[in-house]
């Protein structure tokens, strides 16, 4: 594991939504493809395993991915914001990659 580093807040939120949704500790990321075909890449959290491998393992909470997105997943950074108005999952941006406007997601860019 250590294929991606959970903040403590991302943790505690990840526990939450996976109780709340039936599979209490296990959730699941991947990268999903913008609509437009313009290369971008945001993040997709559901609850339980899916098809997936566990990456990261924190704080009550085991992250699962699809092995095929592992060399996208590795080293970055899974954060939530929150307020008062709600929250969202913000993932750091790989390097060679340009962020979203929105923090959920990165386009990767050719060289």
């Amino acid at each position: 594991m250590g294929q991606l580093n959970l903040t403590k807040s991302a943790a505690t939120e990840l526990i939450r939504q996976s109780a709340f949704g039936g599979t209490p500790g296990e959730m699941h990321i991947d990268l999903l493809s913008d609509g437009f075909d313009e290369g971008w890449l945001y993040i997709r959290l559901r609850t339980g395993k899916q098809t997936g491998i566990p990456i990261a393992r924190t704080c009550g909470i085991t992250l699962f991915a699809p092995e095929h997105q592992l060399s996208l997943l590795k080293d970055l950074s899974l954060d939530y914001q929150g307020d008062l108005s709600g929250g969202g999952f913000l993932i750091s941006t790989p390097e060679g990659a340009q962020p979203s406007m929105c923090g959920s997601g990165f386009k990767l860019v050719s060289k």
